[in-house]
């Protein structure tokens, strides 16, 4: 499993969207079936900022993650 997120983008989910949608379920109703869904979407954010990888960014053939050259040694 190679990370496909740069940086910028797990810093976004994890400090932007993540506690967005925390906010918003709580909003909702934390036991309802929205505030459930949208706890469980905070949580997928938060894993996948933690490890650096999207399994649907490998679904789609997305990268936000530079892929730097292999360096040879001599």
């Amino acid at each position: 499993m190679n990370r496909n997120m740069s940086n910028l983008d797990r810093g976004l989910r994890a400090l932007v969207v993540a506690p967005v949608l925390i906010v918003a379920a709580i909003l909702l109703g934390a036991g309802s079936v929205t505030g459930i869904v949208l706890f469980a979407l905070a949580a997928i954010m938060l894993a996948t900022s933690a490890v650096g990888f999207c399994p649907l960014y490998t679904l789609f053939h997305i990268a936000t993650r530079r892929h730097l050259p292999i360096a040879h040694s001599h």
